[in-house]
């Protein structure tokens, strides 16, 4: 009966998220305060519900409940129990009840932290929040019901896709959807203030938080995601332009863009318009994603579906959602007038810069995803976009954004002076001169990449050192003074330093792997040494080894450095022969300073040779660690008593509220 149970759950919730999506909103625009005030309970109530069903789901695949389809089609009796749990989202039918759980849970966030909120803007969010919901509870139940019973249940399952048997991928989706999902409240936002018509420094400041945890979340999943790549596919790459991870990264490039615009809104009231606009982007984006990963019209190893239905129910909410908010932006939209005058050498002019590279960048993602789609279908004709594109087109935009990125930081709001705001990054700008000659004289005949690359990083980073060193006046006061000050810096202050920090290893960490990475590729037997990058390989033994659920040829290999043993490393070929499908276990010695990672292909008839890759990969950990650390500043910054709870103001009801008779 669990099952049903969950089903049941799911249509109540159903139900409840109609309710709230007509009667919140009927009531802010008849000023009832009681049809109003139903929308927080409602908002707990269908998540409440959502995560019975979802808890229903899980028991399911817990006790390897084979009478249900889902359950038979993506899990075993053998499975680990990490992979079990796992495996509710790594379908299609299960990822969207988490799609939808993760939505309901910021509606329900909203509604318990918006106590302070103006009862006419809560009610219009949490009502939009719950059209949303409904949409896509609708999809779940109507087109692909996780609680779909079989008649005649299997003796055993037939096992989760055993690429996503890794611990990185039982966690990465539920990180990216609270990051991508966690944007509808932007966008239900933004579409709240068109419905009331009023955008100002307190829904600015009630905004800002929610953006915050959503591109922090984001953040993490991303990086998550791409560490799941680099060391599972046995490819040695930590991107590659996939459709399915470009569609996480557009959303949070807005995102990012729509962080650095609201704080415009907040301290200046002004580009009042492009924020809204960004607010709706960045949710119509991760629509856009969800309808790639499962419309089937784009091949992709982290697809969940190819139903051409299922993926023409969600262009059909697509449509309705981006259709409409949009329209409502072009009715409402030049309402929105702004007050904030600002000269183009401040503040705000490099937010707008800002804005610009990072949504150019955006636009030149979305384009090579979607064109080879687009031309197929207007002319028949077949092409790949990949990585030269991307690069080419998508690097210029970064360069520009890290150049104006530590100078945008220290200009004054309203009006700057270059000529007062350079001089105090000479010191910055030096060192990074003097970083990129150094290691352009250190790799004399090779490509540019690593110290333009480098040089910039270090931009970043001392900038954003500039910018904490001015602000406590470091040098000149008493240093007790500046580290008293240091302390007393708004945590939002703290956070965009860190962010920026972040951003600057990430950076240093991709020019270093692209440009000096060095790679082997051979047959090899045990015995066999590989020179590698002044590392020693020593390929000693291969070992077949059982696994809960899989079989493996394990390698074994031992690195050293001019004679001295660094470490024993193993690395799988591994088999799961209920899914009939190989995976690859890298072997990964890492340091701060450098990877030494090992794969081991497939066994050469007759020879008895191995397919063996070797790679050396300089400051690869440092893309990651700067992934955590961007993280690390976005918390900081939500973490800024002025954002906890968004805007401190003294509740009230709107003018003229009545409840209803």
């Amino acid at each position: 009966m669990t099952a049903e149970f969950g089903h049941f759950a799911l249509i109540l919730a159903f139900a409840v998220a109609l309710v709230q999506s007509v009667v919140p909103l009927v009531g802010a625009q008849k000023r009832w305060s009681d049809w109003m005030a139903m929308a927080g309970p409602a908002a707990g109530m269908q998540f409440a519900l959502i995560a019975l069903s979802f808890a229903a789901l899980t028991r399911a695949f817990v006790t390897s409940d084979f009478s249900v389809a889902l359950v038979a089609r993506h899990s075993n009796s053998l499975k680990p129990m990490l992979y079990k749990v796992s495996g509710v989202w790594g379908n299609h039918e299960g990822s969207m009840l988490l799609w939808v759980l993760v939505l309901a849970l910021f509606g329900a966030l909203v509604a318990l932290f918006g106590r302070e909120l103006a009862p006419g803007l809560k009610a219009r969010m949490l009502s939009v929040q719950a059209m949303i919901g409904a949409a896509f509870l609708g999809f779940v139940l109507f087109t692909s019901n996780p609680f779909e019973r079989l008649a005649r249940p299997p003796v055993d399952g037939a096992d989760l896709n055993p690429l996503l048997q890794d611990p990185g991928l039982a966690f990465h989706p539920p990180f990216l959807y609270l990051g991508y999902v966690g944007l509808s409240t932007a966008f239900s936002f933004a579409v709240a203030a068109l419905i009331e018509g009023r955008v100002d420094a307190a829904w600015a400041r009630w905004v800002r938080p929610w953006v915050l945890l959503a591109w922090i979340t984001l953040t993490i999943g991303i990086a998550l995601g791409s560490y799941w790549a680099y060391y599972e596919l046995g490819w040695g790459g930590w991107w590659f332009w996939d459709p399915v991870e470009n569609a996480s990264f557009m959303p949070w490039l807005i995102a990012a863009a729509l962080l650095h615009c609201v704080v415009v809104v907040e301290k200046r009231n002004a580009l009042k318009n492009w924020t809204i606009l960004l607010a709706i982007l960045a949710f119509s984006l991760s629509l856009i994603g969800t309808f790639i990963v499962r419309s089937g019209l784009l091949t992709s190893v982290h697809s969940f579906a190819s139903d051409p239905t299922r993926g023409m129910f969600i262009l059909l909410i697509l449509f309705a959602a981006i259709g409409g908010s949009l329209s409502l932006y072009a009715w409402r939209g030049p309402q929105m007038r702004s007050g904030g005058v600002f000269a183009p050498i401040s503040r705000e002019g490099a937010l707008i810069l800002n804005n610009l590279f990072l949504t150019v960048a955006c636009g030149v993602v979305f384009i090579g995803t979607l064109w080879p789609l687009v031309l197929e279908m207007a002319t028949g004709e077949k092409i790949s976009v990949g990585a030269p594109f991307f690069d080419q087109a998508f690097t210029p935009m970064m360069v520009l954004l890290i150049l104006v990125l530590p100078v945008g930081a220290m200009l004054p709001w309203k009006r700057g002076d270059l000529r007062k705001v350079m001089p105090k990054l000479y010191l910055a700008l030096g060192l990074s001169l003097a970083v990129m000659a150094a290691v352009f004289a250190m790799q004399v005949g090779r490509a540019p990449l690593a110290p333009v690359g480098l040089a910039m990083a270090t931009w970043l980073i001392l900038g954003a050192f500039t910018d904490l060193a001015e602000r406590v006046r470091l040098g000149r006061i008493p240093a007790r003074d500046s580290l008293r000050r240091l302390g007393n810096l708004p945590r939002s202050d703290w956070g965009k330093a860190i962010a920026h920090m972040g951003f600057g290893l990430t950076v240093m960490g991709i020019a270093a792997v692209s440009a000096w990475e060095a790679e082997d590729i051979r047959l090899a037997k045990p015995g066999d040494v590989i020179e590698l990058s002044g590392y020693e390989v020593a390929f000693d033994r291969v070992e077949q080894v059982k696994g809960p659920n899989w079989t493996a040829s394990r390698g074994f290999f031992t690195l050293s450095q001019n004679g001295r043993e660094i470490a024993e490393l193993t690395t799988d070929k591994r088999f799961y022969p209920v899914a009939q499908m190989p995976t690859t276990e890298a072997a990964i010695d890492s340091t701060l300073m450098r990877d030494v990672y090992i794969t081991l292909g497939d066994q050469q008839a007759g020879t008895g040779e191995w397919a063996v890759r070797s790679y050396v990969k300089p400051l690869a950990a440092w893309i990651w660690l700067g992934s955590l650390i961007m993280a690390a500043g976005g918390l900081f910054s939500v973490a800024d008593r002025r954002y906890r709870v968004g805007a401190a103001v003294r509740k009230r009801k709107p003018a003229g509220a009545v409840p209803a008779e």
